[in-house]
């Protein structure tokens, strides 16, 4: 693709968009990706998703860079989370090719539908700091485990990877939403980094397009996380539920109709 092409007009505002959107509350991937797919057609999707995440993982460390000036995050829980994340990215990815979708989908759609009624239902759930609701000697136990389990979902499916992280950190170490939401951006950067160093090495990675888009992505960032930090819990909280509420009709729609616009399910060939 010529770097002087009208089309990346296009998908440098949607790396903005996306990394304004996932700097607040996750769900990036829902516009970037589908952008990606879109604009490009003719590109293997592998390229797409390497192009992709070289992209997000700026975008997110400019929202954790500006996120950790003005919260103080529990680093006990959160590196173990993101090392854990890290490494089971790896191996979700290699996984990839032996379990079906078909039947993970389904189950993805039930769970963001049981954290969006949740939520809605608690009003103040995530508007301020609580407890843990895990006891202390298995908090280290519980971390391990949720960078685990996300790392490994986001390696081999990816939607809604960055709600889950949220809601976990809500429900299960007792942060607001803010924090929760700069604590996701931290085993964001690390998933990013494992699938990254998965694409780069084999070639899958449009690098002019993409550092493009990742100057866009960083702006968006920024232009995010100043409004999270600036409104606070209840803002991320707003745009937690819009982001999981579209991330719900869009696996809905993939799930329960032929597909054909499941863009965020196609995974490289291996």
């Amino acid at each position: 693709m010529n770097q002087f092409d009208p089309l990346w007009l296009t998908l440098l505002l949607a790396a903005f968009f996306a990394g304004f959107v996932d700097a607040v509350a996750g769900g990036g991937g829902l516009i970037q990706v589908p952008a990606l797919f879109a604009g490009l057609p003719r590109e293997a999707p592998a390229t797409l998703f390497g192009t992709n995440k070289l992209a997000s993982i700026f975008g997110t460390l400019s929202a954790a860079r500006r996120y950790l000036r003005a919260v103080e995050l529990p680093w006990r829980w959160v590196l173990p989370a993101a090392a854990a994340a890290f490494l089971f990215s790896f191996l979700g990815a290699a996984v990839v090719a032996w379990l079906p979708k078909d039947v993970v989908r389904p189950l993805v759609l039930v769970l963001l539908l049981a954290v969006a009624v949740y939520t809605w239902s608690k009003p103040d759930f995530g508007v301020s700091k609580r407890s843990p609701r895990v006891a202390a000697e298995h908090l280290l136990a519980t971390a391990l485990l949720v960078g685990a389990v996300l790392g490994f979902y986001d390696g081999f499916f990816g939607p809604g990877a960055g709600s889950f992280m949220i809601f976990a950190f809500v429900r299960l170490f007792g942060m607001d939403f803010l924090h929760a939401s700069a604590s996701a951006k931290i085993l964001n950067a690390a998933t990013n980094a494992g699938a990254l160093l998965l694409f780069a090495p084999s070639g899958h990675v449009l690098w002019t397009l993409g550092f493009g888009m990742a100057l866009c992505n960083i702006a968006g960032s920024r232009l995010g996380s100043k409004l999270a930090i600036r409104h606070g819990s209840g803002f991320v909280r707003g745009v937690f539920l819009i982001m999981t509420s579209l991330l719900i009709i869009k696996i809905a729609w993939d799930t329960f109709s032929e597909n054909p616009f499941g863009f965020m399910d196609e995974k490289p060939a291996r």
